[in-house]
């Protein structure tokens, strides 16, 4: 009987471990979501978007226009795209070994060219684990179609 219930307690911590150390690698994809959020907002924070982003970093947005990482950070940088607001909803992630999943809603407002704007998208982020820093790989926007919203 001891020896079942040891057996079990261990596999018990075992799986706990698993799960906590999952956790721990969506918190920090989590903080980094927010970070990479705010480095958006004006005054964007170039140093910290490059540190969010891998250098192979594929960004399209919900118009379907495509960015590598220079690109995006200098538009930002030079106010191609000007974000006045930016929330996010609905987050879900997903680790799968050195990748995570994440998936949400970003809603907020524009001023692009001095034209007011509102953004309501749905996001699909990749970011990979390199050299032990998760970074934003890949992400793709659409539109919500009116009928869904």
């Amino acid at each position: 009987m001891h020896k079942a219930t040891l057996l079990l307690s261990i596999f018990v911590l075992f799986i706990s471990s698993a799960v906590l150390a999952q956790s721990a690698d969506e918190k920090i994809i989590a903080d980094r979501i927010e970070k990479f959020r705010k480095a958006m907002l004006p005054p964007v924070d170039k140093a910290t978007l490059e540190d969010l982003t891998a250098k192979e970093l594929s960004y399209c947005h919900s118009s379907g226009f495509l960015e590598d990482k220079t690109t995006f950070v200098e538009d930002l940088v030079k106010s191609k795209w000007v974000f006045t607001s930016i929330s996010l909803s609905d987050q879900t992630i997903k680790i799968a070994g050195d990748a995570a999943i994440v998936r949400h809603r970003m809603t907020g407002e524009t001023n692009n060219n001095n034209v007011p704007a509102k953004v309501d998208i749905i996001v699909l982020q990749v970011w990979q684990k390199q050299n032990g820093s998760w970074k934003l790989l890949a992400r793709q926007a659409a539109k919500i179609p009116a009928d869904v919203k």
